[in-house]
């Protein structure tokens, strides 16, 4: 069974979670479009959203590809390499 996460942007609508990324950060897109791309945190003050380029959502999307090969998490890689396929291919 596959958990999926999304959450609400005051001004984008609803976001899908692409993956974490640091401790309290985590990659999110539009939903539909999937065209932009936000670096959330979470932190004491509630969630930042900081908008980033594709290409820095994509950069980001590798380095955790890498990190997964890396750590033998063989089930969250091929999730997560799927993800990346069908967003940014």
């Amino acid at each position: 069974m596959t958990t999926e996460t999304y959450m609400n942007h005051p001004n984008f609508g609803l976001l899908f979670k692409i993956c974490p990324v640091e401790d309290h950060q985590e990659l999110f897109t539009t939903l539909y479009a999937q065209r932009l791309f936000f670096l959330v945190t979470q932190g004491p003050t509630g969630l930042k959203f900081e908008p980033i380029s594709r290409s820095d959502a994509k950069l980001l999307v590798e380095i955790r590809l890498r990190m997964l090969r890396r750590t033998g998490q063989a089930e969250e890689y091929k999730k997560l390499q799927e993800v990346h396929h069908n967003t940014f291919q």
